[in-house]
């Protein structure tokens, strides 16, 4: 069996440890002998193998998450196990979870989706390691699945695929320099946030349903769904508003903490960090917003203190 290791799996192997990169080499031998030895990681169609780093020098515990393809295999992460997650595998019980909630998932579709969401946000990092080192040491190290799981029974819905994807990847945006790495300056919301604005968007929603009883129907007034889950918020330290993700309908739209109802955009996960993506690489071809640096830290226009813009130097190429 053919295994691939991706470019950006690589550089990521090279900063987490001098012993990982090795260790990532001795997983893909064994995974060519033996494609089936990981178990489900919550996504469809990826496994994740647990590599014990007593076993390599300067090597931590990792997780290597890979996709099971007919023909190769493709691995699409690698990350050290912090100590707050349990050193044994997924457990039963979570893996069983997971089943359950992405069983109707189609497997083709689930697949696509990983790669197009770990493809746009590597191009996204791979950008920052290279041009604007604040905001790429501001990303914080992906979340496990023990955590997506908690996260999953706080909110009582299940995270989508493009989310629970781009979570894996990175647990949030703790910004460079104060802006987050997001168009606009927002910033990808750690978990517990997600969980603290899901929370008080829900309690408004019952507060409003309380006077909705009192008013006709034609005139009921929605400021939140159970089906959002928070994704972006204004900045690293700004939470008074940003966007959601609607698992309902699959597309992004904005909140914020004031009682007016959402405005859904006409954006997918996968295309809003396709966008932010393809802004970076070609700046002078961007719309919605200008990509730019003050110093070390990656900045957009549209999100500037207007006395900090002549510090601004704007993106070419």
């Amino acid at each position: 069996m053919n295994v691939e290791i991706e470019p950006f799996v690589r550089d990521t192997a090279a900063q987490s440890g001098a012993g990982v990169p090795y260790a990532l080499k001795v997983v893909a031998g064994r995974l060519a002998e033996d494609p089936d030895m990981g178990v489900p990681s919550g996504l469809p169609g990826v496994l994740t193998v647990r590599v014990d780093g007593d076993m390599f020098e300067d090597c931590p515990d990792l997780f290597v998450g890979y996709l099971r393809e007919p023909d190769r295999i493709r691995i699409r992460f690698v990350r050290p196990i912090t100590p707050a997650e349990p050193s044994a595998e997924v457990p039963d019980r979570e893996r069983e979870q997971a089943r359950d909630q992405h069983q109707h998932v189609d497997p083709v579709t689930a697949a696509v989706t990983v790669r197009e969401v770990a493809d746009a946000w590597r191009r996204i990092t791979g950008w920052l390691r290279v041009n604007a080192s604040d905001s790429y040491a501001g990303l914080r190290a992906g979340a496990g699945p023990t955590a997506l799981a908690a996260l999953e029974e706080d909110l009582g819905i299940a995270i989508p695929i493009e989310l629970r994807v781009l979570w894996l990847l990175t647990g949030g945006d703790d910004g460079g320099n104060g802006w987050g790495c997001l168009p606009g300056n927002r910033a990808l919301m750690p978990l517990d946030a997600v969980t603290a604005v899901y929370r008080l968007k829900m309690d408004s929603q019952s507060h409003q349903d309380t006077r909705n009883a009192d008013r006709p129907e034609d005139e009921w007034i929605t400021v939140w769904k159970e089906t959002r889950i928070p994704v972006v918020a204004a900045g690293p330290a700004d939470r008074t508003s940003g966007l959601y993700l609607d698992t309902a309908t699959g597309y992004l739209g904005r909140w914020s903490r004031s009682d007016e109802q959402p405005c859904e955009e006409l954006d997918t996960l996968v295309t809003y960090l396709e966008e932010a993506a393809d802004m970076l690489e070609a700046p002078a071809l961007a719309t919605r917003d200008k990509p730019g640096l003050i110093g070390g830290a990656l900045v957009w226009l549209s999100g500037i203190d207007p006395a900090r813009e002549d510090r601004w130097q704007p993106l070419t190429g």
